[in-house]
């Protein structure tokens, strides 16, 4: 998830069951993770790091860049 109304540096939010973590764009980093296994983060980071093009073009379309 992008918020409309988030602050940069851009990231996004992921969210499975009750856990979440934030994830850097450029470069993709693993910022902060609530209640999530790190199996599942990893794989947030992997699958965030092959769409990075697409969530960084988002963010800009998002936040008016």
């Amino acid at each position: 998830m992008i918020r409309s109304n988030d602050h940069e540096p851009a990231h996004v939010h992921v969210f499975e069951g009750d856990g979440e973590s934030k994830i850097n764009l450029d470069p993709v980093e693993v910022k902060q993770v609530w209640n999530m296994k790190r199996q599942i983060a990893r794989k947030a980071r992997r699958i965030v790091s092959e769409n990075q093009e697409y969530l960084l073009q988002r963010w800009d379309e998002i936040h008016g860049e």
